[in-house]
């Protein structure tokens, strides 16, 4: 019989996997929905469940965030299961098909944040105009990705923003952006114009709907997994920080690798996510019971995000030093 030999990793590829032992430990810990749940039973929870299966037992009015991931129209296996791509039209009948169950669950207060490729975001933004007030279009730098030689190589996605209401959180101060800024703005007065003094050069100034300070997860990141479309921490924390405030609920319903219920957890949040693959659960759950050994977010210190490639361990050294 021939051996099953284990891949070793490098001794920096901090990759989270899973072995037999774990898997078994942490599919205990999941939740399988067979009858209406009161929300305090579902706080702080993965839920193990096909979408449509699960949504008929959760309760009305129960979140204050929903971040929703969903698979984008292109072809792409996840562990095996393979989502294939639509004509757009088919896309955008699959996407309602869904959201509009999602409605429900949402606070008057709500906000609701939406992921989306570039080829499919005129079908996502016609479908989310239907349910939500839509107050922006975040577009974001995605820099892995292959080059073409016929065309732009495709390196940004779009995330809508959109509220159920007029009435809303957005925490403008939680989510300010620490960089160095060239020729600054000042007012008559020779005041700072939408931004404020800061060390070493840098500058705190306002987030705009364009970000381009974002490191996708690779093997070094302690919050790698092998997800192949895992969202990074540092851009689902800017919008928890946003939008929600802390002890609130945040929900997410493709979850995935468990991204938002991890930075939910880091920023004293409770979370709720679905995710019908186990194998993407239990790699959830092992990244929530980290989150004590690993509770920073790479590029976020001291209260602000920092741009890309910034001195982060300096400044975790710096910030350490200070408060002892």
């Amino acid at each position: 019989m021939a051996k099953t030999i284990e891949k070793i990793k490098a001794p920096r590829n901090h990759t989270i996997v899973l072995n037999p032992e774990e898997r078994e430990l942490y599919a205990q810990k999941l939740l399988v929905l067979q009858e209406p749940t009161q929300i305090e039973q579902l706080l702080n929870k993965t839920i193990y469940q096909d979408i449509f299966e699960a949504l008929k037992y959760l309760p009305n009015e129960c979140v204050d965030l929903m971040i929703i991931d969903p698979p984008y129209n292109l072809t792409k296996s996840f562990n095996g299961h393979l989502f294939n791509k639509k004509t757009l039209d088919e896309y955008e009948i699959w996407f309602d098909l869904w959201l509009r169950q999602l409605i429900r669950l949402l606070k008057k207060t709500a906000s609701v944040y939406v992921c989306s490729d570039w080829q499919s975001s005129s079908a996502v933004h016609r479908t989310i105009t239907k349910y939500f007030k839509v107050r922006n279009r975040i577009t974001w730098e995605r820099e892995k990705g292959r080059g073409a030689h016929t065309n732009w190589k495709n390196c940004s996605e779009d995330i809508w923003f959109c509220t159920v209401s007029e009435d809303y959180t957005f925490n403008i101060d939680a989510v300010k952006i620490k960089r160095k800024v060239f020729a600054p703005y000042r007012d008559r007065n020779q005041r700072p114009k939408d931004w404020q003094h800061s060390d070493e050069g840098n500058r705190i100034t306002y987030p705009s709907n364009l970000w381009t300070d974002i490191s996708i997860p690779f093997w070094s990141m302690p919050e790698n997994t092998d997800h192949p479309t895992q969202k990074p921490e540092k851009l689902i924390a800017k919008l928890i920080l946003a939008s929600s405030k802390e002890q609130e609920v945040v929900f997410d319903p493709f979850l995935g690798s468990g991204t938002t219920s991890v930075v939910a957890k880091k920023l004293n949040r409770h979370y709720i996510g679905i995710e019908a693959e186990l194998e993407y659960c239990c790699l959830a759950e092992k990244r929530l019971s980290l989150v004590t050994e690993h509770p920073a977010i790479q590029g976020y210190a001291a209260g602000y995000f920092w741009e890309r490639n910034s001195l982060y361990q300096q400044l975790k050294s710096r910030i350490n030093a200070l408060e002892n």
